[in-house]
């Protein structure tokens, strides 16, 4: 799937969202609970996810693959692990802020 910045997805066998924060370049194959995102206007739980890809999605949190410079942000919660090319997304930490002294 080529993906743009902005793009809304939806899971298939769960309630998770996500928004495409940053694009890679080259296709990827995007999954949450081992089945494919859909655009989200196409999207509706109509499954349940793979056991091994339950750990599900945080809602505001994002979660990346800098390798593959894929990032999506979470705007609803569910049961699924998001993946990108078959490996689970990791949920992406915050920035450490400079000391202030």
């Amino acid at each position: 799937m080529q993906l743009k910045a902005g793009t809304k997805l939806a899971s298939t066998v769960c309630e998770t969202q996500v928004v495409v924060v940053r694009a890679p370049a080259d296709e990827v194959e995007l999954g949450c609970g081992g089945a494919p995102l859909v655009p989200a206007d196409e999207g509706g739980a109509t499954g349940t996810p793979d056991p091994a890809l339950a750990e599900g999605t945080l809602i505001g949190k994002r979660y990346a693959d800098e390798e593959v410079g894929v990032e999506l942000l979470c705007t609803k919660a569910g049961a699924g692990s998001l993946t990108c090319n078959g490996e689970v997304l990791a949920v992406k930490g915050a920035k450490p802020l400079p000391a202030s002294d």
